[in-house]
Order: structure tokens, then sequence, then C-alpha cells
């Protein structure tokens, strides 16, 4: 049998032959035709091989540690589209004025983005022109504003009623109203989301039949869970959609990251623009930073810190992008802790990550230096000028209830809560189950 320690040896010492004979036009190399050659030529000259690296598996979020083992071992999610509704909550105050014409949609089967070109052309107005707040899920029950900017309220003479639909994809809308602004990227405070989770096996069975006392017992202890996440909030992860399937998200920055960061164009003495233009890459710089975020957290929820603060530590102000940092933890901020009101935070990679400190910029700096992938990914995020931020650890989730519709012996769970922006619902229930079938 041929000894695996003798065998990787050998391979990276080939590999460190070939990288001596490689030219400057291997890194333009495309990942998914060549993966190795792309991403040899480095900078540092470090040897990264990809091909030992099983991308899919580093992006499988349900692999994630969980500070408490979830309750539930099985459940369905999205049988289909009412099965996971979600509600955008934007409040405000309507003008009734101005050229700006709001309309509240309920959609299904279909992306926000291929809605937003289909209002365009129904209002015959550029797509520019049509704003929304944020991306609703295909594969739900959605509702959500769009704005279009009609110009002297002329508004189409015929209905909004698409018909290059699919069978499975609608589109109502449910009110309408004028404003003087456009609605912009954002804008939302939160989602209220309505899942129901079906077919739902519970962890401490060893049967496939319990007993109507075991069965009352499980549902006890779910509840007696969602009780204390509803307390305590749920670790912030990025969900699986960040990563694309099979993690192709992560692959496509890899191969960019394989290629020269993009050159601004010098700037002539008389342009007043001070900006450098952004890289139109944004989903791969997103899921690049979103990975490194998910290994940290994964080491405070191991470590048990990732709602108790470390030293060093950037604070953030619930409901608020407000941060402020600390040397030491006190007894007020072991207070504001346990009450909700400040979150321990993780950095979103990028330049000029200076803000953290002690044990905390410890495990964060520890964590890209022991893992190859995630030290490819930081120095890419680098090379392109990402400027760091910080992003909480903990999600707080507001209002949440639920309510058993039991059909037969099938269990099934609804499932009511909301959580502001940029956070993923995927993540609350991945405290709740060890194992989701889509």
């Amino acid at each position: 049998m041929v000894n695996p320690y003798l065998e990787r040896f050998f391979l990276k010492f080939i590999l460190k032959i070939k990288d001596d004979f490689m030219t400057s036009s291997n890194a333009i190399t495309d990942i998914n035709t060549s993966p190795q050659s792309a991403l040899e030529s480095t900078q540092d000259n470090e040897q990264f091989d990809i091909a030992s690296i099983d991308i899919t598996a580093a992006t499988d979020t349900a692999q994630l540690p969980q500070p408490i083992q979830p309750p539930v071992q099985q459940a369905t999610y999205k049988a289909n589209a009412t099965d996971f509704i979600v509600n955008e909550l934007l409040p405000l105050e309507f003008t009734g004025e101005g050229e700006h014409l709001w309309l509240h949609i309920q959609k299904s089967g279909m992306n926000t983005a291929y809605l937003a070109k289909l209002l365009s052309e129904w209002a015959e107005i550029p797509l520019r022109d049509v704003g929304y707040s944020g991306l609703k899920d295909r594969h739900a029950l959605t509702t959500q504003w769009f704005s279009l900017r009609i110009p002297k309220k002329q508004l189409p003479t015929v209905e909004f009623a698409p018909i290059d639909i699919g069978a499975n994809e609608s589109v109502t809308i449910l009110d309408q109203q004028w404003h003087n602004k456009k609605l912009n990227r954002g804008t939302h405070r939160a989602n209220q989301f309505i899942i129901t989770l079906r077919d739902i096996q519970f962890t401490d069975f060893d049967t496939i039949s319990p007993t109507p006392e075991q069965l009352a017992l499980a549902k006890q202890g779910v509840e007696q869970h969602l009780a204390n996440i509803g307390t305590t909030g749920v670790p912030n992860y990025f969900g699986p959609q960040r990563f694309g399937r099979n993690g192709n998200n992560i692959r496509e920055a890899l191969s960019l990251f394989a290629r020269p960061p993009q050159q601004s164009r010098p700037q002539s003495k008389k342009s007043k623009s001070k900006r450098v233009p952004r890289e139109q890459n944004s989903m791969e710089l997103s899921a690049a930073r979103s990975l490194i975020f998910n290994e940290i957290l994964a080491a405070r929820v191991c470590d048990g810190s990732w709602n108790t603060g470390l030293a060093g530590e950037v604070f953030n102000l619930d409901g608020s992008g407000s941060i402020f940092t600390s040397e030491e933890i006190d007894d007020t901020l072991r207070t504001r802790l346990e009450t909700g009101d400040i979150h321990p935070t993780a950095v979103l990679w990028g330049k000029d990550n200076d803000k953290v400190s002690g044990v905390a910029a410890d495990i964060e700096n520890d964590l890209i230096q022991q893992k190859p992938l995630l030290a490819r990914l930081a120095n890419g995020l680098e090379q392109r000028d990402v400027k760091a931020q910080r992003r909480a650890l903990r999600l707080p989730i507001e209002a949440l209830s639920w309510e058993w519709q039991d059909k037969g012996e099938t269990q099934i769970l609804v499932l009511n809560f909301t959580l502001t922006t940029g956070s993923f619902a995927t993540s609350v229930l991945a405290s709740i189950t060890k194992q989701l079938i889509h």
C-alpha cells in the first residue's frame, strides 16, 4: 500500500517543479478548465493546491456548528411556494404626489430582477427607473415594493398582466401609491418569514413510530428550544444561497483572484471625479467574505465566545450599523450582551481590519493563516482594495411564534418570525433542524 504522506510529498514536489516553469500568462487560466495552474502563480509564490480542497464541503452551511443541539433531526421545507412566505417590512408614509409610482406586489416562482424587467417593459421606462429594496427568493411566496418613475404620471393604457411567464409563476399587485422618491436598495428594515416544516423527525427518537407520550415530550422540547433562541438569538451565519450551487460562487471567486486586479483608468486633469471604479464582481467578492466570516463565527461558536465577547472585541449596537471597541469585558458590557443591546462581531474581510485587537484579532488572523483556502480568499480581497467591515456574530429573532399543524402521523410545524435585512432565515432553521430536505 502506498504511504499517503509520501504520496502527498512527491505530489507537492512535482507541483513545485512545475510552478518554477510557469509563466505569468498561466495566472489568467480559468479555474474551471485548469484549476491548479490558475492558482499556482501568486504574488508570494506559495503553493495553493485547489484540487486538494473540497469546495462543496467547505461551503456546506448545514455542517456549521451550533451552540445547542437542534431538537429536530430532519424536516422538509419549501415543499410548495406557500411553505416559505417572505413579507418585506417597509414602514413608510407616502406623500401621495411625485412621479414615482410605488407598487406592492406579491409574486411566486419569479426572481426580483426579472420582475423589475417586466415592470420596465410595461411602463415603457428604462430599467434604471425601476427601484426595489432587496432581492427575494424565487422559490417562495413573497411580497415587496417596487417604484417606477412615471414622467408626468402618464400610466400605461393597459393593466400590468404579463403573459410571458411560466405556469408556476404568478404576479399580483396588492396596492399602489404615488411618492416623491425612488425606492433604493436596502431601504426596508426587516423581513417577516412564515415557514412551514413538514415530515418532522425528532432528534431523540430511535424509532419511526413514537408513542403519543414520546411525541408530546419531543414537541415540548422543540417549544422550549424555540423559546430559548427567541431570547438568545442564533449564530448569524450566511446562508447557502450566498455560495451558489455546490459552492460555485467560491470557485468563481478563486478564478477571479487568479487574474491580475483590474487597473483603474488614469483620469484627466479636468476630471472632477475622484472615485476609483469598483470591480464588477460583487457576487464573487461577497461570497469570499461570507465564507471567511462563517469560519470565524464557527470557531467562536466552538469556543463559546460568539455571544459573550472577547478582549479586543468590536461590538455592534443592536439594530444599527454603529460599532465600538473594548480591550476588556467588564460587568457593564456583560449586562448589555445578556440583554441583547450589543453583539460581538467578526470581520467581513478586507483591507484596514485595524479596529479589532487582542484575543478577538488573534482568532481571526490565526484562522486565515491555518487554512489555505481562507488565506487565498483574504489575499484576493485585499488585492482588490475591498475595505474591511464588521458583522454581528449573533442574530436576534423578533416576534418568534409557532404552531403545530399535524395531519395524522405527519408532524408539521409553522414558524413565524422577523429578521433584520441582511440576515438569513436558514440560519434560524439550522439552529432548529439538523437536516433540511428541499
